[in-house]
């Protein structure tokens, strides 16, 4: 095997199994609305020289501020952040980011991403998406510079426990945690 990755992975995990094998990449959801793996898991990589794979960059469409009712059968139905109550207090959230994005001259989807990438070189930022024409909008996120004045905005409107909801409903959380 010449590479090892590693999912959802705990520092301790990512431990054990560097131990094992050396790992080449640990994905995890990072986003402005998922920031748990700042406290233990980007140390931990960082310190083994393992790249992390952020998924879920935009937080299912809820950076995009694209959050309005979703389709019957849609998952995001079942998922904390997006149910009645924590929808709402999210999207205030969102509108601080679209506000900076409009002062920027880009979306709150644009302007999410490039916070991903000014967290580090060794961080590579997975862009979901089913339409071209987003893709190449997403990909001008590479362009946004962002100051440490807007650094410090989004990180202090984004701390790690500012959005309403887990990420999962709690049957699942035990899984993913």
């Amino acid at each position: 095997m010449r590479y090892l990755g590693l999912s959802e992975a705990t520092a301790e995990q990512i431990r054990k199994a560097h131990k094992v094998h050396p790992v080449s990449a640990v994905q995890i959801e990072y986003s402005l609305a998922s920031r748990v793996a700042e406290s233990k898991i980007l140390p931990t990589t960082r310190e083994l020289g393992i790249s992390l794979v952020a998924y879920g960059a935009l937080s299912r469409g809820l950076l995009s501020g694209q959050s309005t009712p979703f389709q019957p059968g849609d998952f995001r139905n079942y998922l904390p952040r997006f149910s009645p109550g924590n929808r709402e207090r999210n999207n205030e959230l969102v509108n601080e980011l679209k506000k900076l994005a409009d002062s920027k001259g880009v979306s709150a989807a644009q302007l999410a991403l490039a916070w991903v990438l000014h967290q580090g070189e060794d961080i590579v930022t997975l862009m979901g998406t089913s339409k071209t024409a987003r893709l190449l909008e997403n990909l001008k996120c590479e362009n946004i510079q962002l100051n440490a004045a807007d650094l410090a905005f989004l990180d202090k409107t984004f701390h790690e426990d500012a959005f309403a909801g887990d990420r999962y409903p709690e049957f699942v959380t035990d899984v993913v945690r």
